[in-house]
């Protein structure tokens, strides 16, 4: 015979309640026609789990039922693995009838007349295991499909936010194929998926037909997620738009520039964004870059915007919203990028050498460029103003630093005809063009005109300059 009693199950299901006491009932079978049989009913951690009838007596071909018993209440379910179990034995009763105590007698001598006749694995189910896996780093995926089987449709649609959270695929998956509802929860749950950096849950929650909602892109901008965006602009084209505005007026640039998520940003202006946008307080994504102190991306938004000067409701430009940070390098950039790097342009142009000297020393870079690469020692020499050009190469300001078409301010100087300011440069170490370049010179004496030495060519492609 290979047994003498049988399970109605393989397993005890115990549904955890957080702080509550849990019970099971399972129930087991006399297999035998004519004679009664004795079961002893014990499990792998009896400090955790107990039984109400630890010892027993089931009649021929009848059954019986038991309940198991979680000892103690707790917040956590108590799983291990491999997971608890019950071990059921049982043996022949020729009497039918035995105390407690011979019963236990008779089990504590091992023998053939002794039969081991199943061993039920404990599973603990329900939410709030299911939300005590989701909290965990590792998610054995086989507990958290048992713990999510003893759950109404409704539980398993309040499990798809700390699963979506969490950024759990696996779960996400495991709850709407078990009938989870991503449409019936009271806000939308694409946010927090993005915000979980799982594009895998977003495309789920797409699927399953899941609300979208403007402000998805701008999530996405604010995690510097462009994968999302861009999954999210292609299957939703006829939902969302790149320069869609938040109840604050901003697009996801704004956020982007908040944030100083460069890429974000040029994403965003190659789908057609507009990074000129200002939002209900007039502020643009260059004022947010500015106030944020996000260099790269205020040297993103001079690329590729034109609001340099433009003014919030308040009339602070983005220069002003620099200026207002604490001393730092950063500030000290920023303020050289948004405002004393363009006036000190201007008094380079005009030969304000008292406005040269107070831009300096107020932080901007003695070499940095406009649009077109120009230094301020570029405008000097181009305009002739000699005593900029001193102040200028007095400060640190490079002799033969290059624009954008591979000019130095000793070309722009001969190329304009200012001969006194380019035979300086020259005394100043600036490499010497060829003089057949420059015919605005030829009207100066020879004699001048010795101090080119060394001739070198222009650039190949010829500048105009205006």
């Amino acid at each position: 015979m290979d047994r003498l009693v049988k399970a109605e199950a393989k397993e005890v299901e115990v549904i955890f309640s957080k702080g509550q006491k849990c019970s099971s009932s399972f129930k087991l079978t006399n297999l035998m026609h004519t004679m009664s049989v004795a079961v002893s009913l014990t499990t792998t951690n009896p400090s955790l789990f107990s039984i109400n009838k630890p010892f027993s007596t089931i009649p021929p071909l009848s059954s019986a039922s038991y309940i198991l018993h979680l000892s103690h209440t707790s917040d956590q379910p108590p799983l291990s693995d491999p997971p608890n179990a019950i071990t059921v034995r049982a043996t022949m009763l020729p009497t039918g009838k035995a105390t407690a105590d011979h019963l236990r007698r008779l089990f504590s001598r091992p023998g053939p007349h002794v039969f081991r006749d199943a061993v039920l694995t404990i599973s603990l189910v329900g939410p709030h295991v299911a939300e005590y896996l989701l909290s965990q780093t590792r998610q054995p995926r086989n507990l958290f499909t048992k713990a999510i089987s003893a759950c109404t449709k409704s539980q398993l649609t309040r499990l798809l936010k700390p699963a979506v959270e969490h950024g759990s695929a696996d779960a996400v998956s495991e709850l709407l194929d078990a009938g989870a509802d991503a449409t019936a929860t009271a806000e939308s749950l694409m946010p927090p998926a993005i915000r979980a950096g799982s594009l895998d849950v977003v495309k789920l929650l797409k699927a399953s037909g899941c609300e979208i909602e403007k402000s998805v892109l701008h999530e996405a901008a604010a995690t510097d997620r462009i994968d999302v965006m861009e999954f999210l602009l292609e299957r939703c084209d006829d939902e969302l738009e790149v320069d869609s505005m938040d109840s604050e007026g901003r697009t996801p640039i704004h956020v982007a520039a908040r944030e100083g998520h460069v890429r974000v940003i040029q994403f965003c202006v190659s789908m057609g964004g507009n990074p000129n946008f200002a939002d209900s307080k007039g502020w643009t994504p260059l004022h947010y870059a500015a106030w944020k102190g996000h260099l790269k991306a205020v040297e993103c938004l001079l690329e590729c915007s034109n609001v340099k000067y433009v003014k919030d409701r308040e009339g602070r430009t983005a220069f002003c919203v620099a200026a207002e940070r604490e001393h730092s390098a950063v500030r000290t950039r920023l303020v050289d990028l948004l405002g004393w790097g363009d006036t000190l342009m201007r008094a380079a142009r005009v030969d304000d050498v008292q406005g040269v000297k107070r831009c300096l020393g107020e932080g901007a870079s003695v070499n940095g460029r406009d649009q077109n690469g120009w230094s301020p020692l570029h405008w000097a020499a181009f305009k002739g103003r000699i005593k900029s050009v001193k102040v200028l190469l007095e400060h640190g300001a490079e002799v033969d630093t290059v624009d954008d078409a591979g000019y130095t301010p000793l070309h722009c100087a001969a190329e304009a005809g200012h001969l006194q300011v380019a035979v300086f440069l020259i005394s100043h170490g600036a490499s010497q063009p060829n003089l057949k370049s420059f015919p605005h010179l030829a009207a100066h004496p020879l004699h001048l005109l010795d101090s080119f030495q060394n001739q070198v060519s222009l650039p190949s492609k010829s500048k105009t300059l205006v």
